[in-house]
């Protein structure tokens, strides 16, 4: 419940008094030392505390009165052998935790279990060995009262609440353990000659060659070199339909292959795999504390000692006004006070629904890097997106080569852009080999940043580059050459002018073709009320034709990173709850400048490190998802503080018997400490209904 309490070793926390957590998952058994040990005391002390509730509970049977031997000593004594392992053995755990809150300054549910039932067992105790001690009037219509069944019933229900408590936060971490469970135990290594050998997976080395055999899941993430399947990526990406797979393209570790046989080359390995990185943003996710918990943070900070004090003036009350024996029956109030209003369920309000929902989102293929970032997702009402790689494949492609020789215009071109960086340059080259061209030989390269590049072929100067840049060095343009232009650049494609000397060889136009899951991703924003801008370093007429496909709202093109983030502060400005979306390094500015900034998983690192979601797969349709996501899970969060709030506000009162003046009801410590492991049950399972929620 408190990520900020780390400790390099088991134990219990010094705020909540909970066991403390691993900070990751871990391959181990789930039914952790905790839960074996609390389980073995519940069963031991539930044998033990019924019997001693059923004597206890006799007067409640028709006839009982008469029988008289309810009232023998020795019954009373069996009710103390009984009870007290269940309260000193069996409750040991809650008493090391409440004795440790009392002296430590920070006092929580395990205080007040330990004062209430601390309170009950003692007055038992004093009350059979020393009975004399107590006011003649307690003493007058038989022995005092004893309370052992109400001490050993609260702690066995308490058990019972933490057990079921620790199963619960298992299951949350199941997302994680079930990430674990993907990758394979074992890798098969191809050594230098040919020979295969199963090696563990620890001991894989970047540049190693494994055998990937069918229906074996990847044991790494690598780059293949032969053969051909189709791989299952439903564990990453959230996708259920198999990809087609062959040499050269990447596969990652933990995903499924198909029919055939694949031979791979290890590029990542351990923590460094897309595997591990998820795993290690689910732990941190789900160990983060959203802004929400600051509010349950603050009532509990001020409701165990608050709840004290109600007790002793709860006790006060009775003792003064209560009917008799009024000791006793300030005694049972007072505890039952101390009990119903164990802060339990208001610890676990914000947590469990934080572990549940970004567990749910890892299986969808939607990273929450932390709690803070599910929170403000619930508010975004305005989507920045960048277009290359976010709406688009990122992957542009040549559509159309046209000019007298084609051939020869596509050379040159191939021969400049193989020693630029830009994305491209790769697209034109790749047009250049596919059509088994020979990239021209280029002198005097020299690139012009955000306009083209240039060099010399056979002395003579070379250019291929922007519409403006190649004419505002002298070149002009053939009227119907600036026709075709304009035309593909109304069908979204980027327009790249061939020169040689002072003439224009012809054009060169790549696209870079729409995701197939765009449109459907813009369906889904806009119905849920989403406002969507694109910013753009592109031109504008090829943004304005993408915007106005998709249905985009709004359109702001050649912007730089800089006008990004200026764009980001003039929406916030305006009142508007803004996340970006975006894959490049470029992009990272801005995705940290807005409210939630989110990472297309196929993207930069530099990108993932600077946003608070991260989508897999790079599908726009994972924001949809991650909305929704965190809209249901805030609203789970109220509910469970709402449950929380509800329980105390109800049974406090009711527990101080306030009901007695007017109806003689009295609110038994044994139903407080139902209704305390009740008010937990009813925000644990409420909690896990966010596993099943639709996204």
């Amino acid at each position: 419940m408190h990520p900020e309490v780390v400790r390099d070793e088991p134990g219990d926390c010094p705020k909540c008094g909970m066991a403390l957590e691993p900070m990751g998952g871990s391959g181990d058994d789930p039914e952790n030392a905790e839960l074996r040990d609390l389980t073995r005391r519940m069963w031991i002390g539930a044998a033990l505390a019924l019997p001693v509730f059923v004597v206890a509970m006799t007067h409640l049977i028709p006839g009982s009165a008469d029988w008289h031997w309810m009232h023998e000593p020795w019954v009373r004594w069996i009710q103390f052998v009984l009870s007290t392992p269940v309260v000193a053995w069996c409750g040991a755990p809650f008493f090391a935790r409440g004795w440790r809150s009392l002296f430590g300054g920070r006092w929580n549910m395990f205080t007040l279990i330990m004062l209430g039932v601390g309170a009950a067992y003692a007055f038992s105790v004093v009350a059979l060995l020393a009975p004399n001690v107590f006011p003649e009037s307690m003493r007058s219509e038989g022995p005092v009262p004893l309370y052992f069944e109400a001490a050993a019933v609260i702690v066995v229900l308490v058990l019972v609440g933490q057990v079921m408590e620790l199963r619960a936060r298992a299951r949350t971490s199941s997302a994680i353990q079930g990430l674990l469970d993907l990758a394979p135990p074992t890798a098969i290594r191809i050594d230098d000659d040919g020979e295969e050998k199963e090696i563990s997976l620890d001991e894989v080395a970047v540049g190693d060659r494994l055998q990937v055999k069918a229906n074996s899941k990847m044991p790494v993430d690598g780059v293949i070199e032969e053969g051909h399947s189709t791989v299952d990526e439903s564990m990453v990406t959230g996708e259920s339909i198999p990809v087609e797979k062959q040499a050269g393209d990447s596969v990652t570790g933990g995903t499924l292959n198909g029919k055939g046989s694949l031979v791979i080359r290890a590029e990542k390995i351990g923590s460094d795999t897309l595997l591990s990185r998820i795993v290690h943003m689910v732990a941190d996710a789900q160990r983060s504390r959203a802004p929400i918990q600051g509010l349950a943070d603050r009532v509990a900070g001020w409701f165990a000692p608050a709840v004290v004090v109600c007790a002793v003036l709860t006790f006060a009350a009775w003792w003064w006004m209560g009917p008799e024996p009024r000791l006793a029956f300030a005694l049972v109030n007072a505890v039952a006070v101390l009990i119903i209003a164990c802060p339990c369920a208001l610890g676990l309000a914000t947590p469990m629904s934080i572990m549940v929902g970004v567990g749910r989102g890892a299986q969808e293929g939607v990273l929450i890097r932390n709690a803070d970032a599910l929170e403000r997702m619930e508010h975004v009402d305005t989507l920045v997106v960048d277009k290359t790689g976010t709406l688009t494949e990122g992957k542009p492609s040549v559509t159309d080569v046209i000019g007298d020789d084609e051939s020869a215009l596509l050379a040159i071109a191939a021969g400049l852009e193989k020693s630029s960086e830009h994305p491209l340059a790769s697209a034109i080259v790749t047009a250049a080999k596919e059509r088994e061209i020979t990239p021209a030989d280029i002198a005097d390269f020299n690139a012009v940043t955000g306009k083209g590049v240039q060099g010399r072929v056979s002395g003579d100067l070379v250019r291929i580059g922007k519409p403006k840049w190649i004419e505002s060095e002298g070149v002009t343009l053939p009227e119907g050459l600036s026709t075709q232009i304009h035309d593909l650049q109304a069908k979204a494609r980027t327009v790249m002018i061939v020169t040689r000397g002072d003439r224009a060889l012809g054009l060169i136009a790549v696209a870079d073709p729409i995701k197939d899951s765009t449109h459907e991703a813009v369906k889904l924003l806009h119905q849920l009320g989403i406002q969507l801008h694109m910013a753009t370093g592109d031109n504008r007429p090829t943004a304005e034709s993408v915007a106005k496909e998709l249905g985009i709202d709004h359109v702001d093109a050649g912007v730089t990173p800089e006008d990004k983030i200026a764009k980001i502060k003039t929406l916030q400005q305006s009142g508007a709850r803004v996340a970006m979306a975006g894959d490049g390094v470029n992009d990272a500015p801005a995705l940290a400048q807005a409210n939630v900034g989110i990472a297309m998983g196929t993207g930069t690192d530099v990108a993932m490190e600077s946003a608070g979601v991260t989508l897999v797969k790079g599908d726009l349709r994972g924001i949809a998802k991650a909305i929704r996501l965190s809209r249901a899970t805030m609203r789970n969060i109220r509910q469970n503080l709402f449950f929380a709030f509800a329980y105390n506000a109800l049974g406090i009162p009711i527990a101080a018997g306030v009901l007695y003046p007017f109806t003689g009801t009295l609110l038994s410590p044994i139903i407080a400490g139902l209704a305390m492991s009740f008010s937990s049950v009813s925000v644990i399972t409420n909690a896990l209904r966010l596993r099943k929620t639709s996204l």
